[in-house]
């Protein structure tokens, strides 16, 4: 059995990493509110630009914007958006692991994949899984700021210029949509090239008027589409990732309590033993005595 100091020590190296558990519990709430009043703020924008978008895939304009048409299946890109600090559960494992999914499943529609990853877990993971090609890694975009719109414009223009200049025939977002602090839905969308809404009548289309014309109008909505959506996916797997760490930090503060409480009755165990014992030889010492 370990010694009454030892077991004291183990208790102290429990209290202590206990505080820095909710320490970041508490940080991470704060965080998860601010972040999810953003998500809530940019769902109606980019939900309905996305639908007004699909829409236009259906018509006659579906060929006439390089973000609208229809290529080969040659080379795909695929957008990763991961975190780039542990101690958040499964949060990164699960949504590298979503990728690579998909990546396998996905090998008969183009002849080959590559990854653009944002964060650091994702690219620790992947880099070590075979047939994973990683093309380029963008770490401490989110960071522990407020996520802003100029970071998820940046990205998404180098998405754009990647595709218009032929390096890629598709490009697809995977990232953690925000459902609530304790469920991350590991969410797949096609970005490029955009995919028509599923439409039961033609007489469902919406027709459009366009002011100067099409091709200006379409040249500035389009690209302003992939901005919008990948800002979108970092708010969502910014908020998911400080709901999953204040999910895992509660748990792990609830485990070691759990731990301080069997600690503590082997230490009163170890010390009554103890007394037991000194007792026992002080009896024995003064039965000698007498005899």
């Amino acid at each position: 059995m370990a010694s009454l100091k030892d077991i004291k020590k183990r208790i102290g190296t429990v209290k202590n990493t206990q505080q820095i558990t909710k320490a970041m519990k508490m940080v991470s709430a704060a965080k998860l509110r601010r972040a999810q009043e953003a998500v809530v703020a940019a769902r109606p924008y980019a939900d309905k630009m996305a639908d007004v978008l699909s829409s236009l895939a259906v018509r006659d304009e579906a060929d006439s914007h390089p973000l609208l048409e229809e290529r080969g299946k040659g080379k795909a890109l695929v957008v990763l958006v991961t975190g780039d600090r542990g101690l958040c559960g499964g949060f990164n494992t699960n949504i590298s692991k979503t990728a690579e999914r998909f990546i396998r499943e996905k090998q008969e529609d183009f002849e080959s994949y590559e990854l653009l990853i944002v964060g650091r877990k994702g690219n620790e993971y992947l880099k070590r899984r075979a047939g994973m090609e990683i093309a380029k890694v963008h770490e401490n975009l989110i960071g522990t700021s407020q996520v802003s719109y100029p970071v998820g414009a940046l990205l998404g223009q180098e998405v754009i210029d990647l595709y218009r200049n032929g390096e890629y025939d598709g490009v697809f977002l995977i990232y953690n949509a925000f459902q609530s602090a304790m469920t991350q839905v590991q969410t797949v969308t096609q970005l490029l090239p955009i995919v028509a809404k599923q439409v039961d009548e033609v007489s469902q289309v919406t027709d459009y008027i366009y002011e100067p014309n099409a091709a200006e109008v379409l040249d500035e909505i389009l690209p302003k589409h992939i901005e919008v959506q990948i800002f979108r996916s970092l708010l969502e797997s910014s908020a998911s990732e400080h709901g999953a760490r204040m999910t895992a930090m509660d748990s792990a503060s609830k485990n070691a309590s759990e731990m301080i409480g069997k600690l503590t009755l082997m230490y009163n165990r170890a010390r009554q033993a103890a007394i037991t014992t000194e007792l026992s030889e002080i009896v024995s010492g003064a039965e000698s005595i007498k005899a």
